[in-house]
Order: C-alpha cells, then structure tokens, then sequence
C-alpha cells in the first residue's frame, strides 16, 4: 500500500473526456515506493501542484489532501504533462530512496554468463557492468556521488530513473526490476 504520492498533474475541471456537468478534480499521482500510477481525488476546496509530495493516508491526526483514490492508471492514460513531469519526480524519488536503488548495483546478480542485470539499466554496456562488478567487490558503493566517483559514470539516478519509466511505459521485456508487473 503506497502511503505516499508525487503529483504528476493537476486537473482542476477533470478530464475533457468525462462526460456529464459534474467534473470532479483529479490529480494524476506517482506512488513512492510501489510505483503505481494513481488517479486520485483531491479533497474540495484543495489545489495540488505537479511535484508535490502528498500523503495518502492520515498522519499525525492530520487528514491527507486526497479524498479518495479513483484508479490505478496505465501509462497511456498519462496527460502529456504527467509525461513530461515523470522523469523529474523519478529522479527525486530515486534520491530520496537512494539505499534502496544503491542495493541494486551493489547486489544485481549475473542472470547467465552472458547477460547481467546490471546490463538492463540504458547506458550500461558489458565494460560499465564489468567496471561496476569489479568496484563493487572491493567495497560496496555508500552513495551515488560514491558510485559515480568510482565508476566515472555520470547520473546513475537518471539511468534507474529511465529504467522505471521504460518499465511503467508497458516495456515488453523479461525482466523486471522495480515495478511489480
């Protein structure tokens, strides 16, 4: 259960699609740490702004800004602004969790003797993987300023963030490494 979410867009009137007088306002939302796409409802009178970090459920007495989750969303469903939005708060998100994606570098294993785990991630070819593999053996990576030291590879955030928009993008691929199917 997400008790977090990142907003990907606000839709004051709703879709332009729904039909009838009575539009309600949505929110197109990112989970945190499930990644799941959501279609939330705010609570009246509440105006939410793309990138907001918003709570799901109550915390400390306070009631969260969302009146109810609508459905969970398909990629293809996104607005044009939720998909410009998405690669930004990936990037934040994967920050924010940095220990959780850092184990994937310091922990993905060979899934055959020709292929690794490592090597799903774009940009990272057999010599970066090697390289990675080789670094990770001496110590494992503490952050990703760390990593990015070590390994002479700019952005590793970005690459794990391009790898979860592929997977929330419908990506046909065998693998998957951070969004449940």
């Amino acid at each position: 259960m997400e008790n977090f979410a990142y907003v990907l867009d606000y839709l004051p009137t709703g879709r332009q699609t729904e039909r009838g007088f009575h539009r309600e306002p949505l929110a197109l939302a990112l989970g945190e740490d499930e990644l799941k796409l959501f279609e939330l409802v705010p609570r009246t009178g509440t105006a939410l702004a793309a990138g907001e970090r918003i709570a799901l459920v109550p915390r400390e007495g306070a009631a969260p800004p969302i009146d109810h989750v609508r459905r969970r969303l398909g990629f293809d469903e996104l607005t044009v602004a939720a998909r410009t939005e998405l690669p930004v708060v990936l990037e934040t998100i994967v920050r924010q969790n940095s220990a959780r994606y850092l184990r994937f570098f310091n922990e993905a294993p060979a899934v055959s003797r020709r292929f690794h785990l490592l090597e799903l991630l774009p940009g990272i070819g057999k010599k970066t993987m090697q390289l990675i593999v080789d670094e990770r053996k001496s110590s494992p990576f503490q952050s990703f300023a760390d990593f990015e030291e070590r390994v002479h590879l700019k952005g590793p955030e970005r690459l794990v963030a391009s790898r979860i928009e592929q997977e929330l993008s419908g990506v046909q691929d065998k693998y998957r490494l951070f969004v449940a199917p």
